[in-house]
This record gives C-alpha cells, sequence and structure tokens, in this order.
C-alpha cells in the first residue's frame, strides 16, 4: 500500500501529471518509479495516508488524461523530422515535369505558360506535351485532367488519340513496301485492291493512284457526300486566294490603288457565285458529319471501302487538292495486298521497330492502362462525354492511340533519316535511317495543288503538311523549314511537329543525327488548332539551344 500511494503520489506532483507519460519518455520514466522521500507524506498517519492515497487514485482514474493538440504521436520516433512540404497535391491536375536540364528552363516555363493560356482559352479538360531537342526528350508535362470524373490529372504516359497523325504513321508503311520493291506508287489501285471499282469523271476514264491518294489528289471525297457544296466552297477558297495574292504583288509594286482586269474579273465571278446561292458557310464541319459517329465494328479494310467506293470522284484526279480519311483506307488496303498482311499486324511490327510500345489502335474492349477520356462542349456550353465511336473504319487515317514520347520517337526517326545522308561523309559509322534519306526527302517534298490547312505558309508533301525556308524582305520575317500533321478527332487534338536545324558542309563536324526540335501536343478536347502553339514551342527551344 505504502508503495501505491508513493507511485501514485509522484505521478500526480510530476509536472503535467499523467499527460507527461504520453510517449517513449514517460515509458523510460515508468520503468523506476522513484521512491517516497522525506517530506509531509511521510509524516502523516498511515490512516491519513491511505484515505488520501484511495482519494487521490479514485480522482485520476476518473479523469481523463489532458492531451494538448501540438502533442507528438505516440508512435513516433522523438527524433523524426516533420513531413516535407509537397510541391504538388495528390489530386492536383498538374503533374511534376521530369528532370531537366537547366538550359532550357527558360524555354520550358515560356512553353507552360503558354499551354496554360491555350488550355483555359478553349475549355480543355487536359493537355499533354513533349519536346526532344537533337533527339533527346528535354520535356514532358501533363496539365489537367485525363479523366475529369475521376480526377485522374495528365501526365506524360497518359494516352489519347492522334487523330491525323495517324496518316503520317501510314505513310511509313507504304514508303517501307515502296523502298522493297513491293509496291508501285504510280499504277492504278485496282492492280492491289480490285474491290475498289474504275472511276469516271465527267464521262472521261480516269486512274486513281497511290501517290495520288497519300497527297489527297484522289478526288475520293472526305466526309461531306454533298459534291454541290464542296465544289462551291473550293471554288470560293480559290478565288479568296486569288485576290489575296493579287493584293499583295499590287501592295509590292506601290499599285495597290490601281484597278485592273482583275478586279473586274472578280466582280464577274463574285456575281455569278451569288446568282448560284453559291455560300460555303452552309457546309456542314467535319464534326457535323454522321460518318465521324460510326459505331461499325469492320472485320478489314476491304469491308470499309463499301462507305464510299460507289460515291463518284469530285474531281478529276490530280487536279485539285481535297482532303479525304476515306482515301487513307484505301491505302489501308493497298498495304494488306502489297505486303501480304493484315494492315494492324504489319503497323504493329513497325511500332515495335520504332520502340513505339504504347501506340495501339483504338478499341474498346482492350485495357489500355492510361488512356483518358475523351470530351466536348454540349449546346448549353457543357463539359461532356463523347459519345461512343468505332474507329475500325479508318485505322490509316485517324484510328491509333499513343502517347507524346512515342510521337517524339516517331518524329526522330523520321529526321534522322532525313538528315543521315549530309553525315555520312563525316561519320562512316552511323548507322542507316529506318527509311532511307532519299525516301524521307520525296516525302518532306511539297506537292503542287496541295494545301496545307493548318499553316496557309505550306503545302501538304506524302502525308506530312510542310513549309518550306523563305524570307521577302532584309531584317524581317524568316520563315523556318518545318514538317508536321495535326489530328482531330471526337474528343481529340493533335499534332507532331519536326524543325530541322539548318546544317550545311561546315556545321555538321563533330555533330550526329537527327540535329533539330520535335514537339508533340495531345488533348482530349475537339476543334484545337495546335500547330502555331507547338511551332511556337519548337522556336523558343531553339533559341535556347543557340544561345
Amino acid at each position: 500500500m505504502y508503495r501505491l500511494l508513493s507511485a501514485v503520489t509522484a505521478r500526480a506532483a510530476a509536472p503535467g501529471g499523467l499527460a507527461s507519460s504520453c510517449g517513449r519518455r514517460g515509458v523510460h520514466q515508468r520503468a523506476g518509479l522513484p521512491p517516497l522521500g522525506h517530506g509531509w507524506v511521510g509524516g502523516l498517519g498511515l490512516g491519513l495516508g491511505l484515505a488520501l492515497g484511495v482519494k487521490l487514485a479514485g480522482g485520476l482514474r476518473g479523469a481523463a488524461p489532458a492531451q494538448s493538440p501540438a502533442a507528438p504521436d505516440p508512435e513516433a520516433s522523438p527524433l523524426a523530422e516533420p513531413p516535407q512540404e509537397q510541391s504538388l497535391a495528390p489530386w492536383s491536375p498538374q503533374t511534376p515535369a521530369p528532370p531537366r536540364s537547366r538550359c532550357f528552363a527558360r524555354a520550358i516555363e515560356s512553353s507552360r505558360d503558354l499551354l496554360h493560356r491555350i488550355k483555359d482559352e478553349v475549355g480543355a479538360p487536359g493537355i499533354v506535351v513533349g519536346v526532344s531537342v537533337d533527339g533527346k526528350e528535354v520535356w514532358s508535362e501533363g496539365l489537367g485532367y485525363a479523366d475529369v470524373e475521376n480526377r485522374v490529372p495528365c501526365k506524360p504516359e497518359t494516352v489519347m488519340r492522334i487523330a491525323s497523325i495517324s496518316k503520317s504513321l501510314t505513310m511509313v508503311a507504304l514508303a517501307k513496301l515502296w523502298e522493297a520493291g513491293k509496291l508501285d506508287l504510280d499504277i492504278p489501285v485496282q492492280h492491289y485492291v480490285p474491290e475498289f471499282p474504275e472511276k469516271e469523271y465527267e464521262g472521261e476514264k480516269v486512274s486513281v493512284t497511290t501517290r495520288l491518294l497519300i497527297s489527297h489528289l484522289s478526288g475520293i471525297r472526305h466526309y461531306e457526300k454533298d459534291i454541290k457544296k464542296v465544289k462551291e466552297e473550293k471554288a470560293y477558297k480559290a478565288l479568296k486566294m486569288m485576290k489575296e495574292n493579287v493584293a499583295f504583288e499590287q501592295e509590292k509594286e506601290g499599285k495597290s490603288n490601281e484597278k485592273n482586269d482583275f478586279t473586274k474579273f472578280k466582280t464577274e465571278q463574285e456575281n455569278e457565285a451569288k446568282c448560284r446561292n453559291s455560300k460555303p458557310g452552309k457546309k456542314k464541319n467535319d464534326f457535323e458529319q454522321g460518318e465521324l459517329y460510326l459505331r461499325e465494328k469492320f472485320e478489314n479494310s476491304i469491308e470499309s471501302l463499301r462507305l464510299f467506293k460507289n460515291d463518284p470522284l469530285f474531281f478529276k484526279p490530280g487536279s485539285q487538292f481535297l482532303y479525304s480519311t476515306f482515301g487513307y483506307t484505301l491505302l489501308a488496303a493497298i498495304v494488306e495486298r502489297a505486303s501480304g498482311c493484315k494492315y494492324l499486324d504489319y503497323m504493329q511490327k513497325i511500332f515495335h521497330d520504332l520502340d513505339m510500345l504504347t501506340t495501339v489502335q483504338e478499341e474498346n474492349e482492350p485495357v489500355i492502362y492510361n488512356r483518358a477520356r475523351f470530351y466536348v462542349y454540349n449546346k448549353k456550353k457543357r463539359l461532356v462525354n463523347t459519345p461512343y465511336v468505332d474507329n475500325s473504319y479508318k485505322w490509316a487515317g485517324g484510328g491509333f492511340l499513343s502517347t507524346v514520347g512515342d510521337l517524339l520517337k516517331f518524329g526522330n526517326a523520321m529526321l534522322y533519316g532525313y538528315q543521315v545522308g549530309l553525315f555520312k561523309n563525316s561519320n562512316e559509322n552511323l548507322l542507316p535511317g529506318y527509311l532511307k534519306p532519299e525516301t524521307m526527302v520525296m516525302m518532306w517534298t511539297p506537292v503542287p495543288n496541295t494545301e496545307m490547312s493548318w499553316d496557309k505558309e505550306g503545302k501538304y508533301a506524302m502525308a506530312w503538311g510542310v513549309v518550306e525556308k523563305k524570307q521577302t524582305y532584309g531584317s524581317c520575317r524568316k520563315q523556318r523549314h518545318y514538317a508536321s500533321h495535326t489530328g482531330g478527332a471526337v474528343g481529340a487534338s493533335s499534332v507532331l511537329l519536326v524543325l530541322p536545324e539548318e546544317l550545311d558542309t561546315e556545321t555538321i563536324n563533330n555533330k550526329v543525327p537527327p540535329r533539330g526540335i520535335i514537339v508533340s501536343i495531345i488533348c482530349n478536347m475537339q476543334s484545337v488548332g495546335l500547330n502555331s502553339t507547338a511551332l511556337k514551342i519548337a522556336l523558343e527551344f531553339d533559341k535556347d539551344r543557340s544561345d
């Protein structure tokens, strides 16, 4: 009893009472309790001591130990450091960028700010960017959400629809077959695909070739089926372009105020167009076309031909540019017949060779890790999920999924093949490109009678849009040579841009290809123009590299 009284009294008299016994120090103190010293407790009688002990013990049992709000965790080490502050919360819609070279810090900050502006301007849920310099990835980052409902942030590994960049991938298959002598680009397509009927235009038999299909000069329709609307729009654009060209020449010669025969011709044409009630604005855009939202599953490219193979040609092959995703559906069938393999099997072999391990055809059934969801704004300006679509009818023209990292690999493989021929004399140990230099030069040479809708300065080549180097005035704007392709699908937008370094025989010493900037951007919102943004980003990184 005496020991009990001593223990209770000592604990009650200690600073903080029982509260101080919490934690490991309290446990340590309890290991050896001090004996009751000579004081007023020892002078009391046994009865008084017992009474006081019982009273104190009862009071202590009824009271809960007081815990300070800042009391340490009983399980925590007394030497543990306080938790470090996280730069981003786990739910943050922005993922941190990977380690990067300090020499591009300015370009990265500037480009990130630009992407935030674009994202906010169009209301895109998420956007992912990747940049490589001279073959090495120096920046990749995701902004916003890949999945809004589940608050899944975008990151470099996010998989999205790349839409019409798929055309550039298909071009590699065609180029490999051409290099191997298995494909003739200039014979009628019926040689490979007899299921596609021979065509006539205005009563005259015409030939559709692989080369014409690649550059959208075949006359095969796109999603718009109304030939009258398409022709009126083409005539309007041609007239507008002619007007702009003549105005530019007049300004250049100082004769902008003079009236000439063109003015009369323009007036006559506009009056004639009005009489025909020609209003190009009535033409539906691609996202208002029913075929863009097909849900039907097609087993192969040959089966997909029935969507358009019996439709008339809108123009005489070779005469006018008419962008056509269906033309690439026919090209997929040509790849199958020329290679002897299924189109998707042949493409997967190419993706394996290029180390594009996350690039696959879009299908609903497979579990594809890091796949984003896709969005659009409805008539009430509310963000909604896009409807289900099946892209099996257009694998070759717009049916693949990928990441910015895979697109950078693809761009660098193309740039390497384009440049390696320049370095052969100075470095004989260089490996060959996936495509030969002469093949890449052919692919990136603008084709006459074509258009590049995402940059009026350029022309369409072979599954790439190409802008050539140009400078009109001294100490003024200098147009850089670059190649790119954009994409627009249901709930998605994309771009892949290649900005080659300007090389000559004197500057290639101690360098190896690829030399240049590659930018890839993917976004889970449709109708977002990204080419100009990609070009600005490429020029920012090119500036830092030069500095």
